[in-house]
Parts: structure tokens; sequence; C-alpha cells
């Protein structure tokens, strides 16, 4: 994978540029996106996982979004729909991603 140096260029770390991955995501990426997540104190989405659950296993976790989305195989799961009231009345529905879903999204991807 590579890293960003303090003054925003790249440098290769583990074996090559992004370890021959087609797309440039880099670990540390993903990393700053959980951060962003862990930050928010989202609820669980569909799978039903905490983000205190998704941490239980936060290596394997952001391990499997790097792989995936640095291999472009990395496929959202589906939202869970939550209604909101509307202040003039009625219902609006809000989709909830799951934690390994929200990565991505506060990444930027």
């Amino acid at each position: 994978m590579d890293e960003p140096e303090p003054d925003g260029r790249r440098r290769s770390v583990s074996g090559g540029p992004l370890d021959g991955k087609p797309f440039a995501v880099s670990g540390y990426e993903v990393w700053q996106a959980w951060q962003q997540v862990r930050e928010n104190k989202g609820a669980p989405g569909v799978d039903g996982q905490s983000i205190v659950a998704f941490e239980e296993r936060l290596e394997d976790n952001l391990y499997k979004v790097w792989n995936r989305m640095s291999a472009g195989s990395y496929f959202p799961p589906p939202v869970k729909a939550v209604e909101i009231p509307k202040a003039g009345g009625g219902t609006r529905t809000l989709g909830v991603p799951t934690e390994a879903a929200n990565c991505p999204v506060a990444q930027g991807s």
C-alpha cells in the first residue's frame, strides 16, 4: 500500500506501489475514513453490526474494505430503511448503511 507524506506526496510501502492493485486506495485512507465513521457514532445498518462490534475485528474488517475497494470488487451492501418524521407532517425514508459501507462513503468514494 502507499501512504501520504506530510507534503501530500505518496510513498510506496509493503512491496511496491499499491501492492499491485488496480485502484489507488491506500490503507491509510481507509483508516482515516473509519475515524470519521467512528466519530459520527452512527446506528447499525441492515446487518445489525454496531461500531463496537465492528471494532472487535477492526483490522480484519478494514482490510476487507481496503482489499475490495483497491481491487475494484467492492459493492456496498443494502441499506436499512428508516422512516424519519418531516417538520410539515408525514415521513421520509432515510437509508442507513452498514459500518463497513460507511468507510468508503467517508473517504469520498
